[in-house]
């Protein structure tokens, strides 16, 4: 068993915010891998963890996809509760998405380990595990720029970003795939791509 975690806040007010691109990551992964015995996308996740639940085979992997309901500064619990039920080895089947502000807009970056680089969720599941040898895929969303970092990450995409954003999370599903299938080396040798660092309220993502 895989586990797949989306990182966000529940609730329709976080819906579609830029701190909440992991669960749409989440999202159309079970959209595109979820099925039910009639053959059709399923739609009802089940509650549990604290979270919300659905599984799901991508390649010949069977997969857990989760999404935490605890808020994003309590992630940790979630995860640490789905990974004891089904006594899963983060080092090898364990992979977190996340938000990144660090990254441009839509760009992707995967690591096998690593710190939490600011992002409460990624944080609070460090300090759940106790260990930082965890795959983690980030998905950029641009510097805040002059914006306050809290509002910036819960608020939503401008026009600019919006359809930058769409393809990096398509890509993340790709990515997810991949990961699945041959492993975090492929993964990061496909994705990874090295770009510059854009902020918020640049021109090209101005309102």
């Amino acid at each position: 068993m895989k586990l797949i975690v989306g990182l966000g806040n529940p609730g329709l007010e976080y819906a579609r915010t830029r701190h909440n691109v992991g669960f749409e990551a989440i999202d159309r992964l079970a959209r595109r891998h979820v099925q039910s015995a009639g053959g059709t996308s399923a739609a009802c996740a089940r509650a549990r963890f604290n979270g919300l639940t659905l599984e799901a085979e991508i390649g010949d992997q069977r997969v857990l996809l989760l999404k935490p309901t605890t808020f994003m500064n309590r992630s940790g619990r979630s995860v640490a509760e789905a990974i004891g039920f089904f006594k899963i080895d983060v080092t090898s089947d364990l992979l977190v998405i996340a938000d990144d502000i660090d990254l441009p807009c839509g760009s992707l970056r995967f690591r096998g380990e690593g710190g939490a680089g600011g992002h409460n969720g990624l944080s609070d599941i460090l300090s759940a595990l106790g260990t930082p040898q965890w795959s983690r895929c980030r998905i950029g969303i641009d510097k805040p720029g002059i914006i306050p970092q809290a509002d910036y990450v819960l608020g939503r995409f401008t026009a600019d970003q919006a359809p930058l954003a769409e393809e990096g999370i398509d890509q993340a599903c790709s990515a997810v795939q991949m990961w699945c299938r041959e492993g975090l080396a492929a993964t990061m040798n496909q994705f990874n791509k090295k770009v510059a660092a854009t902020t918020g309220d640049s021109p090209r993502n101005s309102n």
